[in-house]
C-alpha cells in the first residue's frame, strides 16, 4: 500500500510538472510557404502566420453532399472547382473535382423523384460517362445518388445508390448500370428514404474530455497521467504510445467520404503509410468500397460510432448500441473484428469506457490535433505539424479536409526527416506493448528511404488546390 501510495504522489507530481511545463512552452514561428513549381521545392522562412488566413472564399448555399456538418468555429474550406455538363442533366445537383498532385477525382451527386427512382442505375451510369467524357484529365468519378424529397446532404437519409467508377473500369459500371453484369464498387439501399435515427453532430476533436463526478475526475486524472508516463493500452485507454521509440499512430476521423478517399489513399500508398481509419458507420455502409480499400491495402478500420454522436448524453443502452451498430457494419465489410474506437468530441465517462470495453473495444484518444478540419490554411496547419509530432503520439487527421490533402505528403517527410514512422493504432500498441528500446525504425516490414521521399520530381498540381512542398535540411 506504501508503495502504490508513493507511486500514486509521484504521479500527480508529474503531471502538475507536465502542465507547468506546457504553460511555460513559447510557441514557435510559423512558416512561410509558396506553391510548389515544376521541379523545386517551396522555401520555408521564419515569419509570423496570422490566427486566419487573410482571405476566404465566402460560404456557399447550403446543399453540402459531400461534407459532414460544420462544427463550431471552423471556417469556410477552399470552394472546389465544379464541372458543367452541356447539355445539362436536370438531376445532377453538382459535379466537384480534386487532384493530389497524382490523380483527379470527380464527385457527383443526383437526387432523384420517387418516379425516377427506377432508373438510378442508368441515370448513374449515364452521368459516370458523361462527366469523364466532359474532363480527361479524371481518372474517376464518384456517384450519389439521393432521393430528392428526403436530400438532407451527407448526414440526411442515406443515398439511393452510390459507385466509384475508376476510368479504366467504366465499361464494367456501364455495364451494370444497363442490368448486365455484377460490379463491386456499388452500393445500393435496402431502405431508401430513411432517416438517421440520429443527426451526426458538429463536434470536432480539439480536446479529451472526461465528465463525471469529482471522484470520478481525480480517479482518471491519475489514470491519464499514468497512461502518459507508461505509454500504451492502460485499463482500456490508450492516450500515448512509448516516448522511448520511433513510432506514432497516424489516424483518420469521420471516413469515408466520397471522392476525397481516393485521392487520400492514393497518397498512403505513394508514400508507403498506413493509418488508421475511425470510420462512422452509417459512411461505411453507403460506401462499403472505400472501406475494403483500406484494408486492402494494409490500414486498419477503427470505430467512431454508426451517427458520429457524442455518447455521454445518451442512456447507456442506447451508447451501446451505437457502438454495436457501428462495429457490426464495419466487420460486416471487412470481416474482420474491430479492436479500436474514438470518441466524437472527445467525449467520455465511465459508463461510455465500460460500454466500450463491454464491446472488446480499446478507447482511443490523441496527442496531436492540428485542426484540419477548421480549414485554417495551409501555412497555419503546416505550423501546427510541425509544433506537436512527436515519438509515440498519435496524430488526428480527417480524410475529408482539403488543405489536409494538400499538405499531408509535406508531412510525412517531416515524420522522416525527423525519423519518426506512422502507422497503425495496433502497431503502435504493439510495440508499446513490446517495450522495443531506442534505435533505429520499428521492423514493421516495409523499408523507409528518406532521402528518395525528399527527392521526388514536382507532380501534376491539382486544381486551385496546389499541392505544398517544403525542402528539408
Amino acid at each position: 500500500m506504501k508503495f502504490r501510495s508513493v507511486l500514486l504522489t509521484a504521479l500527480l507530481g508529474c503531471a502538475a510538472l507536465f502542465a507547468v511545463a506546457q504553460a511555460q512552452t513559447v510557441k514557435p514561428s510559423g512558416v512561410s510557404l509558396r506553391p510548389a513549381t515544376p521541379g523545386k521545392f517551396a522555401q520555408v522562412s521564419p515569419v509570423t502566420v496570422p490566427a486566419t488566413p487573410s482571405s476566404r472564399t465566402p460560404p456557399e448555399s447550403v446543399q453540402p453532399g459531400q461534407v459532414q456538418p460544420l462544427a463550431p468555429g471552423t471556417l469556410p474550406a477552399p470552394r472546389l472547382p465544379r464541372l458543367t455538363l452541356n447539355p445539362a442533366i436536370p438531376e445532377v445537383q453538382k459535379i466537384e473535382y480534386l487532384g493530389n498532385g497524382h490523380i483527379e477525382v470527380a464527385g457527383a451527386v443526383l437526387t432523384l423523384t420517387l418516379d425516377d427512382q427506377s432508373r438510378a442505375r442508368a441515370l448513374a451510369g449515364y452521368v459516370a460517362r458523361r462527366v469523364l467524357a466532359a474532363r480527361e484529365q479524371l481518372d474517376e468519378v464518384d456517384v450519389s445518388v439521393y432521393d430528392k424529397a428526403s436530400y438532407g446532404g451527407f448526414g440526411g437519409p442515406l443515398p439511393l445508390l452510390t459507385a466509384s467508377v475508376p476510368r479504366d473500369r467504366l465499361d464494367e459500371f456501364l455495364d451494370w448500370s444497363a442490368g448486365k453484369g455484377t460490379y463491386d464498387r456499388a452500393w445500393i439501399s435496402t431502405m431508401p428514404g430513411v432517416a438517421p435515427t440520429r443527426r451526426p453532430e458538429p463536434v470536432r476533436e480539439l480536446t479529451v474530455n472526461f465528465l463525471g463526478s469529482l471522484a470520478d475526475k481525480a480517479a482518471d486524472a491519475v489514470h491519464h497521467t499514468t497512461a502518459k508516463v507508461l505509454g500504451g493500452v492502460q485499463g482500456g485507454l490508450l492516450y500515448h504510445g512509448s516516448a522511448r521509440s520511433t513510432l506514432s499512430a497516424l489516424t483518420f476521423d469521420d471516413a469515408p467520404h466520397p471522392m476525397y478517399e481516393p485521392l487520400l489513399l492514393d497518397i498512403l500508398r505513394r508514400e508507403n503509410v498506413h493509418a488508421t481509419f475511425f470510420v462512422i458507420g452509417r459512411n461505411a455502409r453507403a460506401y462499403p468500397y472505400f472501406v475494403k480499400d483500406m484494408v486492402d491495402q494494409g490500414h486498419e478500420v477503427g470505430n467512431h460510432t454508426y451517427h458520429h454522436v457524442r455518447l455521454p448524453p445518451l442512456p447507456i443502452a442506447d451508447a451501446v448500441q451505437e457502438l454495436m451498430s457501428a462495429s457490426q457494419v464495419i466487420q460486416g465489410i471487412t470481416g474482420k473484428p474491430v479492436r479500436y474506437f474514438r470518441p466524437p468530441g472527445g467525449d467520455y465517462t465511465p459508463a461510455t469506457l465500460r460500454a466500450a470495453e463491454s464491446l472488446g473495444l480499446t478507447t482511443v484518444f490523441w496527442t496531436d490535433d492540428p485542426g484540419d478540419f477548421q480549414n485554417p490554411g495551409v501555412r497555419v496547419l503546416i505550423e501546427r505539424y510541425t509544433k506537436t509530432l512527436r515519438r509515440g503520439g498519435i496524430v488526428l487527421l480527417h480524410d475529408n479536409a482539403p488543405e489536409m490533402l494538400q499538405v499531408l505528403p509535406t508531412f510525412l517527410r517531416l515524420a522522416q526527416a525527423r525519423r519518426i514512422e506512422l502507422d497503425t493504432v495496433g502497431v503502435l500498441v504493439g510495440q508499446s506493448e513490446a517495450g522495443k528500446p531506442d534505435g533505429g525504425f520499428p521492423l514493421s516490414g516495409r523499408p523507409v528511404n528518406v532521402s528518395a521521399s525528399l527527392t521526388r520530381p514536382a507532380a501534376r498540381p491539382s486544381p486551385k488546390l496546389v499541392p505544398v512542398e517544403v525542402r528539408l535540411p
